[in-house]
């Protein structure tokens, strides 16, 4: 019997090489002589701020979502203050009661000053007199040097001078007296208000602690930023320091990267470095960066994180200022070139 081998389907090795194993070769070597082309990496964050409360009460009002951009001291919210504002109703009403209590030393002063002006027309009348009883001596002394009135006369006439005088001098005393006594009226009542009015000097301090204390029920935004996570509600009983919402300023990144003992000479603080994200369909994005902090102590390597010597342990941590044109996002992964 004879046999006759057919070799009509048969394919060589050489095009089974060229057609397969070639293309799987060149990509091995291109696999193995593919470089890292970054220092350093690591991923996005923010500065955020939490916002707690500050008063303890019912929410009245909340006008806030998650993304909203908020701008310095904007308010947006309001907590409850209605015992606090009924403090303060309390306490002013205090300060009321005290106002009527202080005197006015007007009554008494307008007593003494009618007396003090019939006294001042008493001296007067008094003065009228004095002339006419000096002119009706020196008449009677000019007679009795004309042998035409007796001495008697004359001096009755000295003793009605005398009498007068005396009297003038005690009115004017008495003057003295009215004046003194509304000097030491106006003391007294004002002795007596100033005991009074330091009950009040208290409550008003009082009354501006309760106005800076209402001004911690209103909820505001502390910077310019974009709401990251709100955690109440309207209709909630927030109390001190509970969280209301958390934002963030992102304009400004901060790509917190890591860097082995060994790159440590080749970056500084103020540091101007590029920064490399992942653009989408296989492209690149370069931003510049600014070395804002590099931490003094070495850390193990994060398990997220890739150094460009990969038997690296012991990394430092920095961090990097980057300008956010709204394409970087917390969480996102960078890379950092010298």
């Amino acid at each position: 019997m004879n046999f006759k081998l057919s070799t009509d389907n048969y394919q060589p090795t050489t095009k089974i090489m060229k057609k397969y194993i070639l293309p799987l070769l060149l990509l091995a070597i291109i696999s193995c002589k593919k470089t890292v082309d970054y220092d350093a990496s690591g991923t996005f964050e923010a500065d955020e701020i939490m916002v707690t409360a500050e008063a303890t009460g019912k929410i009245l009002e909340l006008k806030l979502n998650e993304g909203q951009q908020l701008t310095e001291n904007q308010q947006i919210g309001m907590i409850d203050g209605t015992g606090v504002e009924l403090q303060k109703e309390q306490v002013l009403a205090s300060i009321n009661a005290i106002d009527e209590k202080t005197n006015s030393a007007n009554p008494q002063i307008q007593v003494l000053q009618s007396q003090m002006n019939a006294q001042k027309a008493n001296i007067s009348v008094l003065q009228e007199q004095l002339s006419t009883a000096v002119i009706e001596r020196n008449r009677i002394s000019n007679l009795v040097k004309a042998d035409a009135a007796t001495k008697k006369q004359l001096d009755d006439a000295n003793s009605q001078v005398a009498v007068v005088q005396k009297q003038i001098s005690v009115a004017n005393a008495q003057l003295q007296t009215l004046n003194q006594q509304i000097s030491s009226t106006k003391e007294q009542v004002s002795i007596q208000n100033r005991a009074i009015l330091s009950e009040k000097n208290p409550n008003q301090k009082k009354v501006l602690q309760i106005d800076d204390q209402l001004k911690h029920n209103i909820i505001s935004s502390p910077i310019n930023g974009t709401v990251l996570t709100k955690y109440m509600y309207k209709g909630e009983f927030a109390t001190v320091g509970k969280p209301i919402f958390k934002m963030a300023n992102l304009d400004e990144m901060l790509l917190r990267a890591y860097f082995t003992g060994d790159q440590l000479a080749k970056i500084k603080v103020e540091q101007t470095v590029k920064i490399l994200v992942d653009a989408g369909n296989g492209e690149t994005k370069e931003l510049n960066g600014k070395i804002e902090w590099i931490s003094q102590k070495s850390e193990f390597t994060p398990k997220t994180i890739q150094t460009k010597d990969e038997r690296a342990n012991l990394v430092y941590a920095s961090k990097i200022r980057v300008k956010n044109d709204g394409f970087l996002k917390i969480g996102m992964y960078g890379e950092v070139k010298l």
